[in-house]
């Protein structure tokens, strides 16, 4: 089976009997995988039942099918909430949003100013990769009770909001170099150290942590078959 397909089914698939299936189906096929270049390197044959029998690797099996739904669940949750995209909303719809989620970056924008569009392209290039806070835009020419509240005087002005709460706020491009070509990693490096979206782990490192776990485990119960014989 191809590495890149089964990451692909891994990452897509539905908790129930579904996925438990599925990722029983996957874990076989990388025991057989090992299976073959064990067998390359020695001539003593590995009991593929036998290792899916393992305690070791059926913990190894439960704890990954439990991290996959709750990883589902979670998408879906955040989602419905109007995660993993760059929004515009409303005046009527600001509190709601800035209030229905724990973590919210929302930018006063005014539709004639060339940076607010620069900051419009780099925002939206990060909503969908950052799945845990809300990336939302707002007029601010048709905000004018929230620009005043919130003491805002100059645009592009990006609001980070935690729990309902108008923290840290990015004015201008003054933290950004003061410089109109900037790039979308130095404005997610901003927002990472101030703590409004996480550093985010690679997928293929998460694959590998989990490979390598797994292959411990293998190797741990080949030895421990030899040392019986």
């Amino acid at each position: 089976m191809d590495p890149d397909s089964v990451k692909s089914t891994l990452q897509t698939l539905a908790y129930g009997n579904v996925m438990a299936a599925a990722a029983r189906d996957y874990q076989k096929e990388l025991l057989a995988q090992e299976k073959a270049q064990a067998s390359s390197s020695r001539n003593e044959d590995v009991d593929l039942d036998e290792l899916m029998d393992d305690p070791e690797l059926e913990k190894l099996h439960a704890d990954r099918i439990a991290a996959l739904k709750r990883e589902a669940e979670k998408r879906q949750s955040l989602t419905k909430k109007g995660h993993g995209e760059y929004r515009e909303i409303t005046e009527g719809d600001f509190l709601g949003e800035v209030t229905g989620s724990v973590k919210v970056i929302c930018h006063f924008y005014h539709r004639e100013f060339y940076r607010c569009k620069i900051m419009d392209k780099h925002l939206k290039a990060l909503a969908p990769n950052h799945l845990d806070t809300k990336f939302i835009k707002i007029d601010a020419e048709n905000s004018p009770f929230f620009v005043t509240k919130l003491g805002i005087k100059t645009l592009p002005c990006v609001i980070l909001f935690r729990n309902g709460i108008a923290g840290d706020r990015l004015v201008g491009f003054q933290d950004l170099g003061g410089k109109d070509d900037f790039t979308t990693r130095r404005l997610e490096a901003l927002l990472i150290k101030k703590g409004i979206i996480d550093e985010k782990k690679k997928e293929d490192d998460e694959e590998a942590e989990y490979d390598e776990s797994r292959r411990r485990t293998v190797r741990y119960s080949t030895n421990q078959d030899s040392d019986s014989e």
